[in-house]
């Protein structure tokens, strides 16, 4: 039989353990960023820097959600009138939202713009 020889090589990485490596959330961040540049899939990506894809999959998660969507709020102008009274003689729109809101007026202009800025 022969002599087997082991070489032990620290990269500094920490590993939890199970062996398996804990990134830091720097490291974690620029994984998302350099992947956002890459052009490529996050499979791809993934793999190529040998990351199991379910771990990065979270990570850019995780970056979307603490991401901000807008840092300018969107407004739209709503002018506020006397309370119309229901009757057959006013042709008032009505829109109902999904989420359950109601937006009523005689404009229809106005009140699609109202709707598309509460949607936004």
């Amino acid at each position: 039989m022969g002599t087997t020889t082991t070489e032990l090589i620290d990269t500094g990485e920490k590993r939890d353990g199970r062996g398996r490596r804990i990134s830091t959330a720097e490291r974690r961040v620029e994984a998302v960023a350099e992947w956002r540049g890459s052009g490529l899939t996050m499979a791809a990506f993934a793999r190529r820097e040998g990351i199991e894809y379910s771990t990065f999959a979270g990570w850019v998660l995780k970056a979307a959600r603490k991401r901000p969507r807008s840092k300018r709020p969107r407004f739209a102008e709503v002018r506020v009138g006397p309370v119309l009274a229901a009757s057959p003689a006013t042709d008032l729109l009505e829109v109902r939202l999904p989420d359950g809101t109601m937006v009523r007026g005689a404009s229809g202009a106005e009140v699609a713009a109202l709707v598309r800025a509460l949607r936004a």
